[in-house]
């Protein structure tokens, strides 16, 4: 069928109902002056939607994060956001895997979070800004594939500046947005989150620069791929919808657990407005945010956008049931052998047949005052509040 665009009121704002019917880049080729016309089988058209259980899993960066990886000593440690990684997530029950996209100075869309990228060089660490690299660079640092040549070591550093050697049991090669398409098993979805730099000020053409590089690659090769965007970056958030309308787009926010010069990003209340102002379809919160005013759930869900959750606490099953139970329409998680494993089990027990408990859940959490601080003994607190809220 002929390529055309989707009105934004005609594309499926929901997580568990992404369809892909029509697909179209108009920026892009405008701005060359190129039509483009493209054939799509109804048989590839990319979904999110399982009749059986509508809860979505993503697995993050592939399978978890090293940084909480390397505090909890979970597990086995895959590379973070490489093939390796991604494609182990691929073994479980997970809808989507969740990633970082940054773009190179020569126009390359690469996978890579953190805005710095570090290496040693006689004994001396040298600091460098991923963006400011090129492809050729960038895939210079850690393992190089197929070859005898040892790359640069990596080395990263946390949020309370220590710097250590970037090691883990099973390491891999960087990779670009490109090698993740054509190397993961399209059983699985993209949740591409565009990542830039928070204490930068950023030009809409620089944000458009990266959204396009980027898109000319799903373009390519997503084959009727389930995919998803999103992003911390308001104004890139809203780009992304105007540069495609094919694919969903999600605003990523804390909530307010952090201030930010940019209102856009300090509440709730305010990611619900940018949504519904830049036509996108839904919210990735922090789940802190969502635990300390449950009450959000429905408003979000009145605004017709789905609902969505990262953060540490999500690999703590009593918590997933009781998002699950609460309506979030699914979680990003590190832990994802244990959490895909748990929401099997009480994804095929639970029976959505009533409201009481529902409403039960949401006045035991609003009258724990306790909840509204999260302190950094969190994570065993909720260990000891959450299965008393479920077992009301």
């Amino acid at each position: 069928m002929a390529l055309k665009a989707i009105p934004i009121s005609k594309v499926v704002p929901h997580i568990d109902e992404i369809h892909v019917e029509n697909v179209s880049f108009p920026s892009i080729y405008n701005n060359n002056s190129t039509s483009l016309s493209h054939e799509e089988d109804e048989d590839d058209v990319g979904k999110m939607n399982n009749n059986n259980n509508k809860f979505v899993l993503m697995g993050h960066r592939g399978s978890g994060t090293n940084m909480l990886q390397y505090s909890s000593c979970h597990e086995k440690m895959i590379k973070e956001n490489t093939l390796r990684s991604f494609n182990e997530a691929t073994k479980f029950n997970l809808q989507f895997i969740e990633f970082d996209v940054q773009v190179t100075r020569d126009g390359y869309p690469i996978i890579f979070h953190d805005i710095f990228i570090f290496t040693q060089q006689e004994g001396k660490l040298i600091e460098k800004r991923v963006t400011d690299l090129t492809l050729e660079e960038f895939l210079s640092y850690g393992p190089q594939n197929g070859s005898t040549n040892v790359g640069k070591p990596l080395f990263r550093k946390m949020k309370d500046g220590r710097i250590f050697e970037w090691k883990v049991e099973e390491d891999d090669r960087l990779c670009t947005l490109q090698d993740v398409f054509e190397n993961v098993s399209q059983s699985v979805g993209f949740n591409i989150e565009f990542k830039f730099d928070d204490k930068r000020n950023y030009k809409d053409e620089e944000l458009v620069r990266v959204i396009q590089a980027a898109l000319q690659v799903v373009l390519k090769y997503a084959k009727g791929r389930r995919i998803m965007f999103s992003g911390f970056q308001p104004d890139a958030a809203q780009l992304i919808r105007k540069e495609q309308n094919a694919y969903p787009v999600f605003f990523l926010t804390n909530g307010g657990s952090e201030i930010y010069p940019d209102i856009r990003r300090n509440s709730l209340e305010e990611a619900i407005k940018l949504c519904l102002e830049g036509g996108l379809q839904g919210i990735v919160s922090e789940v802190k945010a969502i635990l300390r005013n449950p009450k959000m759930i429905a408003k979000i869900k009145e605004s017709n956008l789905s609902l969505m959750t990262y953060g540490q606490l999500n690999n703590e099953k009593e918590v997933v049931y009781l998002l699950y139970m609460m309506g979030v329409d699914g979680v990003i998680v590190d832990f994802v052998e244990e959490i895909t494993s748990v929401v099997a089990q009480f994804s095929n027990q639970v029976h959505h047949d009533g409201k009481e408990h529902l409403l039960l859940l949401e006045k035991r959490l609003l009258s724990e005052q306790r909840i509204s601080l999260c302190s950094e003994d969190e994570i065993s607190y909720f260990r000891r509040l959450v299965p008393e809220l479920i077992h009301l």
